[in-house]
């Protein structure tokens, strides 16, 4: 795997970026309102309310590390639809690209985008909500790196998927982050949910981050094994949906259905 190719990915959606606002747009305008709204519902809520929660950190900080994942997630999806909409795959594999580098470059795309996310998140949550978190410590590493992998595997998954399914199916990819919300636990424990659900929830990833996040706020100990098998198996889930992409692919290109690809069906 060469690097050259990877960064050639990379560099053709800078350059779409660079060339259409409606496109960089998107990437800071959205966690921009999140943020505002959550933070004065959170500032709302802490000044009705006695019960010594902080507010601001435990749930403004949950809609942070949660915007943080889906901007990931869209980010790897959105440089691999840029492809679909320009009926690109062709020029693409004609070409001397492993998928591996192909798939590398979307992931390098999508760390991008989710950094200039993120930074203007936290840009807007620290002065004007005084939203700091300085006091999860070193945690805040494994945290980010669990959002962060999770977020990548998913994307990939939702390529994949596309690839399969045709494009209209990408209409099955947005709601996928509003799906897995009530099984991770985002704005409550996951004591709150019902054995299946919990089940499911401890086969997610972020599902350790936040739970991590309430006991730190809350200052009781978690244990630092359990987050690490978040990160663990958010790895796992890297790895797999890659090899799902490439299984895909190479069917694709067996087939045909890669030559027969269009932006309206893939029959």
């Amino acid at each position: 795997m060469k690097t050259r190719p990877i960064a050639a990915i990379a560099l053709r959606q800078f350059y779409l970026m660079r060339s259409s606002p409606t496109r960089t747009l998107p990437m800071v305008a959205w966690v921009v309102i999140d943020i505002i709204l959550w933070g004065f519902i959170s500032r709302y809520l802490n000044s009705i309310t006695s019960t010594g929660v902080d507010f601001t950190s435990s749930l403004l900080g949950a809609v942070l590390f949660w915007d943080f994942f889906t901007r990931v997630m869209t980010g790897v999806t959105m440089a691999f639809f840029e492809d679909v909409w320009s009926r690109n795959f062709i020029n693409l594999f004609a070409s001397p690209l492993l998928i591996s580098e192909y798939l590398s470059g979307l992931v390098l795309t999508g760390t991008a985008t989710s950094m200039v996310g993120l930074i203007a998140m936290v840009a807007i949550a620290t002065p004007l909500f005084g939203l700091h978190y300085a006091a999860l410590g070193l945690l805040l590493i494994p945290f980010v790196m669990v959002l962060f992998l999770f977020g990548i595997a998913l994307g990939v998954l939702a390529s994949a998927m596309v690839l399969r399914l045709g494009p209209a199916s990408e209409w099955l990819v947005w709601p996928i982050p509003a799906f897995l919300s009530p099984f991770v636990g985002v704005f409550y424990p996951l004591s709150t949910l019902p054995p299946w659900m919990q089940a499911v929830g401890h086969l997610l990833p972020p599902a350790y981050v936040f739970e991590a996040m309430r006991a730190v706020i809350a200052g009781r100990p978690y244990p630092a094994a359990a987050l690490w098998a978040g990160v663990a198996l958010a790895a796992l889930y890297v790895l797999l949906a890659s090899w799902l992409f490439t299984h895909i692919y190479r069917y694709a290109v067996r087939s045909g259905l890669l030559a027969r690809y269009s932006a309206e069906s893939v029959s």
